[in-house]
């Protein structure tokens, strides 16, 4: 009985090492995915002429900050 439940706790275990891989994998992507999107939004509707996106977004952060 006792090497039955090892095997079974091993099984556990590989699976739970998938499934907590494959959820990186689809965390990063969809993070990924997300910044590409706010980066195109950023660099279309809130540069000024000739700031960088990281220009824009630290002078967005800056104005949000002094606004609470």
């Amino acid at each position: 009985m006792n090497m039955a439940k090892s095997k079974l706790v091993k099984a556990n275990e590989k699976i739970a090492e998938k499934v907590v891989g494959t959820f990186g994998k689809i965390e990063n992507t969809v993070v990924s995915g997300y910044t590409k999107i706010e980066d195109a939004f950023v660099d279309r509707y809130l540069t000024k002429e000739g700031e960088t996106i990281e220009e824009a977004k630290e002078r967005l952060k800056r104005k949000s900050e002094t606004l609470k």
